[in-house]
């Protein structure tokens, strides 16, 4: 049975709490900044919404605890990155690094495509990072089994331009960025792995049942960054944005599965795949408009969203004149354009009436009001958990079955997306 009042009270108090202060700082894309790491293969266990508990591999910062999906490494285009794997698996495993070029190998044992560390082994791998973009690092050895065990994980390799462009390119700016991971699981594997029965396993008929962002499945992926519920999946994935702000949203394919990638609220354009900027040359742009983006297996997507209510025929902000004024007369009272509001729209009235509460049904972010920001009447006991009148967007897998966990809804690969009022959010560094 899913665990629905949980559920529901982590997207409430995660919600509350990252709204409720005036200027909350939202962090960049949580992870470890380079250029040198250490990481360490070890077991643990991650939590599905459901509240079982699968057993995993993953990779761990320094002597820390394994994590899923692997520690996020952020690194400066040109820097020398030193990464050391300690492994305190049963098996041999390594480290590969698609897209890089260049990579050594120091220490351990040869392997299928890089020296895999063994046993109580260690092994350094150095190279100097490319082209910036979004990248994903995982196991080398015996993939088809490691990244289903969790060794997988994002490499993010920021731009000399500087630290708000997604590329050396004036278009890739962007004022807030955040990180999609996107995975399955088949348990049974997870089982046998930790009964060690590893000449059972067939990974050719491997049969998902659970999906994940960022290592979490919804409604688990609104709870904070580092919630001591999660020990094992310190990363959220709830995106919050003030309209008109430029979203970069970096997409990873961390599993065998091709997953579709939906952001509801409005279309969003992909800029690079697979850390290459979608350009040719200096003037011909290639990026593309896209409802939905499938990320395959390895693959990885940037993209341009954002949110501003333009051509909505209504004031989204509800703006009146000091002595209740709308439309043209609310516009000749001089009443100001909000940020991302549309000047064809200001001071629109909304052009239908809303139903009396009666004849309607309460969700719990709803503040009985349309317009952002706004407060309206409510039946007791609805309503209260969105007191900055957030417009809630959910951003999930457009596969039915991935909006489940052991096919019960919902769950599985979801999340949401706020548009929070001005002013409540501050720059990101």
């Amino acid at each position: 049975m899913k665990r629905i009042t949980e559920k529901r009270l982590i997207l409430m108090v995660s919600v509350i709490t990252m709204l409720l202060l005036p200027g909350v700082l939202v962090a960049a894309i949580p992870g470890i900044t380079g250029p040198d790491f250490s990481l360490t293969a070890k077991t643990g266990t991650v939590v599905v919404d459901d509240g079982s508990n699968i057993f995993m591999w993953g990779f761990a910062n320094g002597t820390g605890s394994m994590q899923y999906p692997a520690p996020t490494l952020i690194v400066t285009e040109g820097q020398l990155v030193t990464v050391s794997l300690t492994n305190q698996l049963p098996v041999n495993v390594s480290i590969v690094f698609p897209g890089q070029t260049g990579v050594t190998a120091t220490g351990g044992v040869p392997g299928l495509l890089t020296n895999d560390a063994a046993p109580g082994g260690t092994v350094t791998y150095t190279f100097t990072a490319g082209q910036p973009g979004t990248y994903t690092y995982y196991s080398g050895t015996q993939p088809e089994l490691q990244v289903e065990m969790g060794l997988v994980g994002a490499l993010i390799i920021r731009p000399l331009q500087g630290p708000k462009y997604a590329y050396n390119d004036a278009a890739t700016v962007f004022d807030r960025e955040y990180l999609f991971v996107l995975s399955e699981m088949d348990p049974p594997i997870h089982v046998k792995v930790q009964q060690g029965k590893f000449d059972e396993i067939d990974n050719s008929e491997a049969y998902p049942v659970a999906w994940f962002m960022n290592g979490r499945a919804g409604m688990d992926t609104v709870a904070a960054n580092n919630d001591p519920i999660f020990p094992h999946q310190p990363y959220a994935a709830l995106a919050l944005m003030q309209p008109g702000e430029r979203v970069l949203v970096r997409m990873v394919g961390a599993g065998r599965d091709l997953h579709p990638f939906h952001l509801h609220g409005n279309h969003h354009r992909v800029i690079a795949k697979d850390g290459r900027l979608l350009k040719s040359g200096l003037t011909t742009d290639l990026s593309e408009g896209a409802f939905t983006t499938s990320v395959g297996p390895g693959q990885t997507f940037d993209a341009i969203w954002s949110w501003t209510g333009a051509n909505m025929g209504w004031d989204f902000y509800g703006h009146k004149g000091p002595n209740g004024e709308i439309g043209q007369a609310c516009v000749d009272a001089g009443v100001a354009l909000q940020p991302g509001e549309s000047l064809a729209d200001h001071c629109k009235p909304i052009p239908v009436a809303p139903p009396d509460n009666k004849d309607m049904f309460f969700g719990p972010l709803y503040t009985g009001s349309p317009y952002l920001g706004g407060a309206g009447p409510l039946p007791p006991g609805e309503g209260g958990f969105n007191p900055y009148g957030a417009y809630p967007f959910m951003w999930h897998s457009h596969a039915e079955k991935e909006l489940t966990s052991y096919n019960v809804f919902p769950g599985g690969m979801l999340t949401w997306a706020l548009v929070v009022p001005p002013g409540l959010l501050q720059p990101e560094p």
